[in-house]
């Protein structure tokens, strides 16, 4: 039988049983009850203290000296004792009873808790109810309930301790409000016959307030009336969307806040429930609305207004980051995370296995992509030191599949939005004389970021704003200026991402939580969690120095970030470090007068690095090493240090936060109210994101392969040519429309630096960083394929491989596809050993250094070089062939020929110190001291333009000593 709510929408009763008609008049049984607690609140309240007076006295003594103490105790002593714990019970229960009489009867705010008295003051509330029952109307019967109808404005009583909360999914707010004022139920209605009503008495909780680190939660009121914790979605499900006493409201696996009152399914149980009729002519008014409107009672034009806002996510966006739209146009979807929740990929029918799980981890991937690059560049560098320039490996397999994830996923404009907003609050709050204020979460939206405080911590400073409540501080990315100051050290480094909810991305500040963080699950599952936390502090662009302590994990991860991460092999081991830790941070910080790291992040102290160390458990720790543990992180939370421990324990001590990672990718946490979708690294992601580092490195499996080879004879003379370096110029093809070159050029530039081939996917999120529908990539690659066109033998110059994948043809060929085939020739190849062909070969390739990777690209566009090797490999590679051919001119005796290709080189890697010394050398070896001194001069002056308190390197400076003895005197003056 289904049943009708204070909402007045039909739900399947739970529980089974029928359904009652709610009790338009008092019954007997009701009087009865009533005088039954009427006699016991008379017997208790008056008569219990007129006993114990008539019988004993009363508790205090008639008179007291040091006499008293002396004499002996008697069988009196012993009654007298028991009377003054009688008297102090009595006390107790009595002033439960006021407390309870006083709300109920006003039926405003909660009743105030009465320290110690638990089973006493639940005990009064039953009392008080009954005997209420006869005397006044319903809403009366609990404390608040008559408001829900109306907004108040009641000021959270936050305090330093309470956990991280949920609550409404920031940025959620009108779209929520917005469905609350249009989901007018039907009004509650009564039976025809008799005029007596057949719906059901509607039952309610009224949440309690926290009593030290203990809070009310969803989870724990199920498990409590429902029998079953796992039932508190029921829960969530008839409460969900109301405006509450407070005007918040309960939204997705939000959790509850004290003074709240929920509706609670028809089978719920328990002494501290109180049933309300829905729709009874004894209701008050406001209770009326609040079971047609679900609360919302808000008929301002600011409730208007709210009604319609377009939910977050809904807005179209533009495509690219201030780019020429070219095609699309406005048929571009903004949606947070890039391109990776839009474009599902063209090649779907071939066969990819991308990696979902890093495609929907922007920040992780935006991390891990920016530390790949590092990591290339310092082994092209370390080539160059070893004496021998290496190109970069290719990934192939399920590597290449992991790097395709990461460059669709990766949104570096949302880590440096989160970096800027971050350190920009910090100096404010610097400027402004405040601390840091404890920040246990924070969750990110395309459009803003949301920070929840521990405890209310006053007005943010501008761009700023107070969020739902005053606990939430937010910043909307729109007003985040260009030019804003970040000068201050990383306020939060300990933020990492956990995982999603309604759009927004929820960052655990690890470090201030006060205890250990238990993650609990099936063992792979858990280990994907924290892979993905471990990979993403490792690499996040929005910290500064810091510590990632791991322990059981299957594979070193220490060549993500050789800085930051370390390796211990147990848990005893990593006991031991962090209690010598312990105490070495709380010394410090009692010499430095700082009460928590927070304090000595801004200001004149930030200098002190207060860096976190945040240790990450795979391995199962024993009884005593976890209890250990609970003892280093009790303190934990003001010293920098946290602890995410992955256990299959759900009983963890010292656990102040516990998580549960589902089979199915979802993340639990019960007490504090959340479920959403988990950020997950799973195992063969992991190990194939290992070995791309270790290939950057040069490590990978089997020799180096040599770069995409042109055939230089009159045969293989390229159907279309296309110039990088400098102006961007394609010949041999028409010219495409204006108003499409920008992107057909990008497109293009793209695949020819990518010659194994480039996955759709992957070409939409570089045009496109902020997404675009596939039936407009689709029309882009189409048009790219017609204006390449065909050779004369009617092959097709862009098409798909058997992976999927979109590849030029040979002979669609670029100036830096000769420029690496000439350098490969005249160094490994034919001409290696012959001095005159090696000279010819490489003035050919330095003749091809008009100017830098596509000089004139339009600003905003090309954002994914920042990504790519060849950005750095470019002027390192011209520097080679400049310093060879320089050397080939001096062994030919050819000096200013060997000064002109130094120059050359020096146009396009201008700060290659090797050149300053070749030029050096060159200018020396024309025998004119004018044209030495005209290059000391500058290379001095170019040195100056760096910054006057650089100067020249050492090894120049020893150089010219050397070669221009008196230059200190003539020059650096």
């Amino acid at each position: 039988m289904a049943r009708t709510t204070a909402t007045g929408r039909n739900r399947p009763q739970q529980g089974g049983g029928a359904a009652q008609p709610p009790r338009r008049q008092r019954t007997f049984g009701d009087i009865v009850r009533a005088f039954g607690a009427f006699l016991a609140l008379a017997v208790l309240v008056v008569a219990v203290p007129a006993a114990l007076l008539m019988y004993i006295g009363s508790p205090f003594p008639h008179h007291f000296n040091s006499d008293v103490l002396q004499q002996p105790i008697t069988s009196e002593t012993f009654v007298n004792t028991l009377a003054v714990l009688v008297w102090v019970a009595w006390a107790q229960f009595t002033a439960c009873v006021l407390v309870e009489a006083k709300a109920a009867v006003s039926g405003v705010g909660m009743p105030t808790r009465v320290p110690g008295s638990g089973p006493s003051q639940l005990l009064a509330r039953q009392l008080i109810a009954a005997l209420l029952l006869v005397g006044v109307s319903t809403a009366g019967l609990v404390p608040g309930l008559a408001q829900l109808g109306q907004q108040h404005s009641m000021e959270s009583q936050a305090r330093p301790g309470v956990a991280a909360t949920a609550q409404a999914t920031p940025g959620q707010a009108a779209a929520h409000q917005a469905a609350v004022q249009h989901q007018s139920g039907p009004s509650a209605s009564t039976a025809q016959g008799g005029g007596q009503s057949t719906q059901q008495a509607t039952k309610f909780y009224r949440i309690n307030p926290p009593e030290g680190r203990h809070h009310d939660s969803l989870w724990e009121i199920a498990q409590r009336h429902l029998g079953d914790g796992r039932r508190y979605k029921e829960i969530y499900q008839l409460n969900k969307d109301r405006v509450q006493p407070d005007g918040s409201q309960l939204s997705q696996a939000s959790l509850i806040r004290p003074g709240w009152v929920l509706e609670m399914p028809a089978d719920a149980h328990g002494g501290d429930l109180v049933e309300m009729p829905v729709a009874s002519p004894h209701t008050a008014p406001d209770i009326l609305h609040y079971a047609q409107h679900g609360g919302a009672k808000d008929t301002t034009a600011e409730g208007a207004h709210a009604a319609h806002q377009t939910p977050a996510g809904e807005q179209g966006g533009s495509g690219g980051s201030g780019g020429s739209g070219g095609s699309g146009g406005g048929a571009h979807e903004s949606v947070a995370g890039g391109a990776s929740e839009v474009v599902t990929g063209l090649s779907a029918s071939h066969g990819f296995d991308l990696s979902d799980a890093l495609i929907g981890a922007p920040l992780l991937a935006a991390g891990l992509l920016a530390a790949l690059g590092r990591r290339r560049r310092t082994a092209l560098w370390q080539s160059l030191t070893a004496g021998a320039l290496r190109s970069p490996r290719t990934p192939t397999g399920a590597e290449a599949d992991v790097a395709d994830a990461l460059r669709i996923g990766a949104d570096q404009d949302a880590v440096n939005f989160l970096d800027r907003a971050l350190r920009s609050l910090s100096v404010r709050l610097d400027a402004d004389g405040r601390k840091l204020p404890v920040v246990y979460a924070a969750w990110l939206t395309e459009d803003a970021l949301h920070l929840q405080l521990a405890w209310p911590d006053g007005q943010p400073p501008a761009p700023w704003q107070t969020g739902q409540d005053e606990t939430f501080w937010q910043v909307e990315r729109a007003r985040l200026v260009e030019d804003i100051d970040t000068s201050a050290a990383a306020p939060y480094p300990g933020l990492a991402v956990l995982g999603t909810l309604d759009g927004a991305r929820l960052l655990l500040n690890l470090e201030a939580v006060p205890g250990i963080v238990s993650l609990s699950g099936a063992k792979a599952d858990r280990e994907a969690v924290l892979a993905s936390v471990a990979a993403e502090l490792a690499t996040n662009g929005w910290s500064d120095r810091m510590t990632v302590t791991l322990v059981g994990f299957a594979q070193d991860l220490t060549a993500l970030a050789p800085a930051r991460v370390r390796h211990i092999g147990t848990v005893a081991e990593v006991v031991e470090i962090m209690a010598a830790e312990t105490v070495q941070r709380s010394g410090a910080l009692r010499t430095a007068g700082q009460d928590s790291v927070l304090t000595g992040r801004t200001g004149r102290a930030q200098h002190t690095q207060w860096a976190p160390h945040l240790v990450l458990l795979a391995a199962e720790p024993s009884p005593e090493e976890a209890q250990r543990l609970a003892e280093l992180a009790a303190d934990a939370g003001r010293l920098g240090i946290g602890y995410l421990v992955g256990s299959g324990r759900t009983d963890l001590p010292g656990a102040a936060w516990e998580l549960e990672v589902t089979p199915a990718g979802r993340l639990l946490a019960p007490l504090l109210g959340l479920d959403m979708k988990a950020q997950l690294l799973p195992k063969a992601q992991y190990e194939s994101v290992l070995r791309l580092f270790a290939e950057a490195d040069g490590d990978g499996p089997g020799p180096e392969a040599p770069p995409f080879l042109v055939d230089l004879s009159d045969q293989g003379r390229p159907g279309a040519y296309a110039r990088l370096l400098g102006p961007f110029e394609v010949v041999g093809v028409d010219a495409p429309d204006r108003e499409r070159s920008g992107l057909l050029h990008e497109a293009l530039a793209l695949l020819l630096l990518h010659r194994e081939g480039v996955h759709p996917r992957v070409l939409a999120s570089a045009l496109w960083p902020r997404g675009v529908t596939e039936d407009v990539r689709d029309a882009l690659i189409a048009r790219l394929r017609d204006w390449l066109g065909t050779d004369p033998d009617g092959g097709e110059r862009l098409t798909l491989d058997s992976t999927g994948r979109i590849v030029l043809s040979t002979t669609v060929v670029s100036d830096w596809d000769v420029l690496q085939t000439l350098h490969h020739e005249a160094t490994e190849g034919r001409a290696a050993g012959d001095p005159a062909a090696r000279r010819r070969l490489l003035t050919d390739a330095l003749s091809l250094a008009r100017g830098r990777l596509f000089e004139d690209r339009a600003p905003g566009r090309y954002g994914w070089l920042g990504h790519e090797i060849v950005d750095a490999q470019h002027p390192v590679l011209v520097a080679e062939i400049a310093l060879a051919l320089a050397s080939l001119h001096l062994d030919a005796h050819k000096p200013k020929a060997a000064v002109a290709a130094i120059e050359t080189g020096m146009a396009i890697s201008p700060d290659d110190e090797r050149l300053w010394l070749a030029y050096l050398r060159s200018a020396n070896a024309t025998g004119d001291p004018g044209r030495l001194e005209a290059a000391a001069s500058a290379l001095f002056a170019r040195a100056s333009a760096n910054g006057p308190s650089r100067g020249l390197p050492p090894r120049v400076e020893a150089l010219l000593d050397e070669l221009l003895p008196a230059w200190r005197g003539s020059i650096a003056n």
